[in-house]
């Protein structure tokens, strides 16, 4: 691939170990889960665990490689190949895991961290509620204290893991404090009972995540488990924030794999088929859209890459915010782009259960919603871009002044 050059050798090793566990991931596997035969498929994360390629980006005590965002996206590309479900529970190791890592205790990445990126802890993340999707501080979910125990009720809808997973990173509001940005906090809740699968959703695509909605009825929750302990209480506003960058950072790096995955699908097929006398890749409708593919690809591959290195070395949070909302936005979108156009150079042929183009098309259009929707991203974005140079004074040419009437009194009236 064109970063190749650009990784560590370490980087690219990674990458290849990847590459060997998504190619021994069984296609009845696939199959299965997108016929809802299989709810959640277990035994994928502790392999993926047992080859070491779980939390890369976390410290060595915890079990992690203590890589960065370059490696980790490597990875996530390879994974991306196969689909949405499988990524995403690849990733919610990492995304779970951050809040862990950034702002656990010592004892809470023992319990919960380490056995996560051993693949022995399946973790889920409920945020969504049903009456809010991008509104996180709308949350209803209500935390109430007893003593050294908190009680959550409420419900949290399109969890994927609902079914299957051991511990929960739940969003809820305390109880007792009017302002839902300082009542809302962060808690580590193990299944049990009084948490209830209340819907598994029939999903267009990316099935086999047991994605449900769960409701929490009185459910337990030790005050060791809210996030950071009792200094969390009220954080989980930093804790959610923190959390945007490897939730959309992941989706970003999947989204490259399944797009590049749709394309190599395509391009073999257009280097195969013949019409009016020829293999059809010599027609430029169809190579026209391979070259567009390809392009689009690189280009998400290398913003990625720049987020990544970006998020590796530091950075001012709103100028991290908004890259990190590119890179999301526009690979998505390219993926997207990328497996329609490998459907239009198949043909009808791709529209069938022949090819796997259908199930990746029906797969990949989740991922400009969730995460944040693309349009939220670009909220993100612009948002950003204002507050950052409307703050900061001119460096550099100022190009407003190279027009030959910029000076001319009285024509520059912005009230």
């Amino acid at each position: 691939m064109p970063l190749d050059t650009l990784y560590s050798e370490q980087t690219i090793k990674i990458k290849d170990t990847v590459k060997d566990f998504v190619s021994a991931v069984p296609k009845k596997l696939l199959l299965d889960m997108d016929a809802e035969r299989i709810n959640y498929p277990r035994d994928y994360l502790e392999e993926a665990g047992r080859r070491g390629i779980l939390g890369l980006r976390f410290d060595k005590e915890w079990g992690g490689k203590n890589m960065g965002w370059t490696t980790e996206l490597a990875a996530l590309e390879e994974v991306g190949v196969l689909g949405t479900s499988l990524a995403c529970l690849y990733s919610l190791v990492s995304i779970v895991g951050e809040a862990i890592h950034c702002f656990g205790t010592h004892e809470q990445k023992k319990k919960y961290l380490r056995p996560m990126i051993m693949g022995k802890l399946a973790p889920a993340e409920a945020l969504t509620e049903p009456r809010g999707g991008s509104d996180f501080f709308g949350a209803t979910t209500v935390a109430t204290r007893k003593g050294d125990l908190f009680y959550l009720n409420g419900q949290k809808r399109f969890v994927v893991g609902s079914e299957g997973a051991d511990l929960f990173l739940v969003y809820a509001r305390v109880e007792g404090i009017d302002d839902p940005h300082k009542a809302m906090t962060a808690f580590l809740v193990e299944r049990s009972d009084t948490v209830e699968v209340k819907h598994v959703y029939g999903l267009m695509g990316t099935r086999g995540g047991g994605t449900g909605r769960l409701v929490f009825r009185d459910t337990p929750v030790p005050i060791s488990n809210v996030l950071g302990e009792e200094s969390g209480i009220g954080r989980g506003s930093d804790v959610f924030h923190q959390m945007m960058v490897p939730e959309r950072m992941t989706s970003a790096g999947g989204a490259v794999g399944m797009g590049r995955a749709a394309i190599e699908v395509a391009a073999r097929y257009a280097d195969r088929r013949k019409a009016f006398g020829q293999k059809i890749r010599r027609f430029e409708a169809v190579s026209f859209k391979i070259a567009e593919s390809l392009t689009l690809l690189d280009a998400a591959r290398s913003l990625n890459y720049t987020v990544g290195r970006a998020c590796e070395t530091g950075g001012s949070t709103g100028k991290i915010r908004r890259l990190v909302s590119e890179a999301k936005k526009f690979s998505t979108e390219t993926a997207w782009t990328v497996v329609n156009h490998a459907m239009q150079v198949m043909g009808g042929i791709g529209y069938t259960n022949v090819f796997p183009i259908e199930r990746m098309l029906r797969d990949v259009r989740l991922i400009t919603i969730w995460t944040g929707t693309n349009e939220i991203m670009n909220q993100v974005i612009q948002h950003e871009y204002y507050k950052e140079f409307s703050g900061t004074p001119l460096k550099g040419r100022d190009t407003e002044m190279d027009a030959e009437g910029s000076d001319l009194e009285g024509e520059k009236i912005y009230e």
